[in-house]
């Protein structure tokens, strides 16, 4: 029931990401590596999968195409899969990516792609970088000024609370 439901939940995920019906996430055939999601934005999570490596096999991932280095496969409860996980980095730029896995013993090498892009199946762009609004910051790029500007502005205060006070006194301005 579990194998079905993430074959159903993968093809839908893979078909709404991608506009079109692809092989299913789950139920590949165990000579590659499974890349879950296939499609991903800078900065998702990625799950990754094999049975190349036998029922209680480990694996060692790379994933340094794409920037996020390597990671580990371990023995999962899901019929004698290794499953492991990497994120992309927020700065990976748009393309597709070899994933690699290495079983140990000289077992398979297996691979799998990535795909990368800036839009997400929701249809809005992350934002990336800066924003130049043409208003500067609070401290300026000079703290010389920043200082000068702080003294005007205690000096007017001080000598407007002084007035008040004289004011109030009724000794005239």
């Amino acid at each position: 029931m579990r194998r079905t439901a993430r074959l159903l939940i993968g093809t839908a995920l893979v078909a709404a990401t991608t506009g079109s019906l692809a092989a299913p996430v789950y139920g590949a055939a165990s000579g590659r590596l499974e890349v879950f999601p296939s499609t991903v934005v800078p900065g998702g999570d990625v799950t990754v999968n094999t049975a190349a490596c036998g029922k209680d096999g480990t694996a060692d991932g790379d994933a340094s195409a794409v920037g996020a280095g390597r990671f580990t496969l371990a023995p999962s409860t899901h019929e004698g899969d290794a499953i492991g996980q990497f994120r992309v980095p927020p700065s990976a730029q748009p393309g597709t990516y070899e994933i690699v896995a290495k079983c140990p013993a000289g077992g398979p090498e297996v691979r799998g792609d990535l795909v990368v892009v800036l839009e997400s199946a929701r249809g809005y762009v992350h934002p990336r970088g800066i924003v130049k609004t043409g208003v500067g910051g609070a401290l300026g790029s000079d703290p010389v000024k920043t200082a000068a500007g702080v003294a005007a502005l205690a000096v007017a205060g001080a000598g407007g609370t002084w007035l008040l006070h004289r004011r109030a006194r009724g000794d005239g301005i």
